[in-house]
């Protein structure tokens, strides 16, 4: 087998800009597409129809670059992400995504897309010299920002705070994978990786309906209650009660002297 040339290594690096930038645009124009039908949902005109397109495909990436401060965010300096935002609204508002295949052409590409935003988050925190929790924050932050402003914008609670299937949890496990390849020094390869994990569980969590479980409440007895040695003396007694093999003679309160006379010490005799 032949040795890996820099020239070679160099080539699969822009080959993969090429697959992350058509798998980020194309992300883009279904997550766009998405927002314009919750804008017909809302019956909104056809400016609501774009602004929830650009919100909802673009959204991610510019809390991204904002939080980096790293210069302009990337949906404004390049046209092509724009531009592709708004076809998406416009293709929203003539075009009604009601039909089974063309729900799940947009399934899979934003599924796709979880996991390229997931990356790409990761690669550019890394990059700003970020350690792994903001860069795996900043990767969730770009997969699923533009869904919540959307949601927020429609005064509704975001999609993935609950009630849907996987979508952050997907995005947390394409951006952890991202980080442990990247710091490795296997970048190329985290990428793909990403793509396909983050793809892959989005996809089984919208076949098979997982979804989170909601909050769980714990009952912590108190504790002057478990302190109080008359609450267990009363619980004792109500237990051998309910027992019908119990000896009555338990049933008694041990702080009472059977054989004392219960007239002693009344009326000074």
């Amino acid at each position: 087998m032949g040795q890996v040339t820099p020239a070679a290594f160099a080539l699969d690096a822009v080959g993969l800009n090429d697959v992350i930038l058509s798998v980020d645009l194309a992300g883009v124009l279904s997550n766009a597409i998405l927002g314009g039908v919750a804008a017909r949902t809302a019956r909104l005109d056809i400016v609501g129809f774009v602004v929830l397109a650009i919100m909802s495909g673009l959204g991610g990436g510019i809390i991204r670059d904002t939080l980096l401060q790293q210069g302009m965010p990337v949906a404004l300096t390049d046209p092509a992400y724009l531009m592709t935002a708004v076809l998406g609204g416009v293709i929203a508002y003539f075009v009604t995504f009601n039909g089974r295949w063309s729900r799940r052409v947009l399934l899979l590409l934003d599924a796709l897309a979880v996991g390229c935003w997931s990356s790409v988050g990761v690669q550019r925190a890394l990059d700003a010299g970020l350690g792994w929790m903001p860069a795996i924050l900043l990767g969730i932050t770009t997969a699923v920002g533009g869904g919540m402003v959307r949601d927020i914008m429609l005064l509704k609670v975001p999609t993935i705070f609950g009630g849907n299937t996987l979508y952050a949890t997907s995005a947390v496990l394409a951006s952890s994978l991202m980080l442990i390849l990247s710091t490795l020094g296997f970048a190329v390869i985290g990428s793909f990786v990403a793509i396909l994990s983050g793809a892959a569980l989005s996809l089984l969590a919208k076949r098979y309906g997982w979804i989170l479980p909601t909050g769980y409440t714990l009952r912590i007895p108190k504790p002057i209650l478990l302190l109080n040695p008359r609450v267990w003396r009363e619980r004792r007694r109500r237990g051998r009660a309910e027992d019908p093999a119990a000896d009555p003679a338990d049933l008694a309160d041990p702080t009472v002297d059977p054989t004392a006379d219960p007239t002693a010490g009344r009326d000074g005799t």
